[in-house]
């Protein structure tokens, strides 16, 4: 093929040309600080407020539970930080317990690192070859000074989803909030926080085809949380600076339209993520599906082990080949060590390091996918037959 077939929508998603339309005017002649007094920044202002209102509906919330943060990694430093500290303001400085496992993106992990040498204890729950947790361990762990669980709703390295309902109800009967980074989620399955049962939520603008720099967390009502960032009383005196117009008008679009587009997508990703899956397992010898079998994975989610063949080797041969993947996360590209989800997953150091992902997006087609499929066995018996 001549053009490049992207296939690391968990890492970026391209801007989309009606999220772009809908941001320029606040780049140009409605460019006003919205927290400013005069008219026109008040009519800016009140654009804000709507697009939260978008927001909150199509994640059944109320506008005033919606932040809007700079992406991702901030949502979950401002949930678990925030929340632990919260309650501490709440007059309950004993509630300084975290629950989480070893397999969160690093936003929450090297946060629940932080903590830790803040005093706050923190548990790490296992998880199964697949990468789920059970929630009789998310149980089993709750104290009385448990003040957080945090749980990724879908891992972004191995697209396996938690079982985050059942594990609400356990949060909920024992007074505990849950947080989850659902940042891979977003135009892919459905988000209701009621439905899910969360107290808290992080997205990220960036993952379904929205800007960069833009996120939220949805935070329920009564839960407590305290500001992160000081100097000014924007977000409700939550999240203090000004607040980037522009990409919560694209964010808000971009939502809307994920949400649109969602009946038809989904079972379009899950058609090509299962032809990826089947294709991959019958053409290459010891080929390992990670993390968990559909349909308990992301729709447009396949990732693999290689025995035998470096990764970042698989991933040059492709690129020469014109497609473009990942070995994992964005956040750890170019770090010698092994993945920290795939050796929590009980796999080898040396197999971690032979792992490739393939993340699908609205461009992929069925044609892209069977190049992959004629294009990958080749370049791993290449790769062999030089290390022989």
């Amino acid at each position: 093929m001549d053009e490049l077939i992207y296939l690391d929508h968990a890492a970026t998603t391209p801007l989309d040309p009606a999220v772009l339309a809908a941001m320029t005017p606040y780049f140009t002649r409605r460019f006003y600080n919205s927290s400013s007094s005069y008219g026109p920044a008040s009519a800016n202002s009140r654009d804000l407020e709507t697009a939260r209102g978008v927001v909150a509906k199509l994640l059944n919330a109320r506008s005033a539970e919606i932040i809007f943060t700079s992406g991702g990694s901030e949502g979950d430093n401002l949930a678990l930080k925030g929340v632990l500290e919260g309650w501490a303001v709440q007059g309950q400085p004993e509630r300084r317990h975290l629950i989480t496992t070893p397999i969160e993106h690093h936003a929450n992990l090297y946060t629940a690192r932080r903590l830790e040498e803040q005093g706050y204890a923190v548990t790490y729950l296992p998880v199964d070859r697949a990468g789920r947790v059970d929630p009789a361990e998310v149980e089993r762990a709750i104290r009385p000074q448990t003040g957080l669980i945090s749980l990724m709703l879908a891992n972004n390295e191995i697209g396996t989803l938690q079982p985050l309902a059942e594990i609400s109800r356990i949060a909920r009967a024992h007074g505990v909030p849950l947080h989850t980074d659902a940042v891979q989620v977003a135009g892919q399955l459905p988000l209701d926080v009621e439905s899910l049962g969360v107290d808290l939520l992080t997205l990220a603008a960036h993952k379904f085809y929205g800007p960069k720099g833009v996120g939220l967390l949805y935070v329920r009502r009564g839960t407590p949380l305290a500001a992160q960032m000081q100097g000014g009383s924007q977000e409700r005196n939550r999240r203090a600076g000004t607040e980037n117009l522009p990409g919560i008008i694209g964010l808000a679009a971009a939502l809307k339209l994920a949400t649109e587009r969602l009946p038809y997508e989904r079972p379009r990703l899950t058609f090509l993520r299962d032809r990826l899956i089947a294709g991959v397992l019958a053409a290459v010898p010891e080929a390992i599906l990670t993390g968990a079998e559909p349909p308990d994975r992301l729709p447009g989610h396949a990732s693999f082990c290689f025995r035998d063949v470096q990764g970042e080797t698989i991933l040059l041969g492709l690129e020469e080949r014109g497609i473009l993947c990942s070995s994992g996360s964005a956040c750890a590209a170019g770090s010698e060590e092994p993945s920290h989800v795939l050796t929590a997953l009980g796999l080898s150091e040396e197999l971690a390091h032979t792992a490739v992902r393939f993340t699908l997006g609205r461009e992929t087609t069925e044609a892209q996918i069977d190049y992959v499929l004629e294009v990958l066995p080749q370049v791993i018996a290449d790769l062999k037959s030089v290390s022989v």
